[in-house]
């Protein structure tokens, strides 16, 4: 079963790079323009990762990773904060507020989609072993 993305992004070049990027990977990708969408798009798809950009209209980055990470069921999901705000200062904050991992346009499409399999590899390991039970 393909692992699903979900891009929080309002501009369309990068949608449409990462859709492509994604999908060639053979992920199921879904992108939402706007941050109350994507809250929406969250909790109804429920996606192995979401890729967020900062600077989104209605709720921004910011606002929708602290009410993801306050909220039961939806706090554990990977979040790549993705964005053109690359200052220090910018970067702290989504990582304190619980982003797991952060990149800043421009990108590299490799180290991106690197990133990308490492994070859902490390959720995809965790999810496997909650579940598997041990024999110690």
């Amino acid at each position: 079963m393909a692992k699903t993305v979900l891009i929080a992004e309002d501009e369309p070049f990068i949608v449409e790079s990462l859709i492509f990027l994604l999908t060639k990977a053979g992920y199921d990708v879904a992108s939402c323009g706007e941050g109350n969408a994507a809250l929406r798009a969250i909790v109804e798809r429920k996606p192995d990762l979401l890729i967020l950009d900062v600077m989104l209209p209605g709720i921004n980055g910011f606002d929708l990773l602290r009410r993801l990470r306050d909220t039961p069921g939806l706090s554990r999901l990977p979040v790549m904060a993705l964005t053109a705000k690359g200052q220090e200062a910018d970067k702290l904050r989504m990582l304190e507020l619980g982003a797991d991992d952060f990149v800043t346009k421009p990108f590299s499409n490799k180290e991106l989609m690197m990133r990308i399999e490492q994070l859902i590899g490390r959720r995809t390991s965790a999810q496997a072993a909650s579940v598997t039970p041990r024999n110690d």
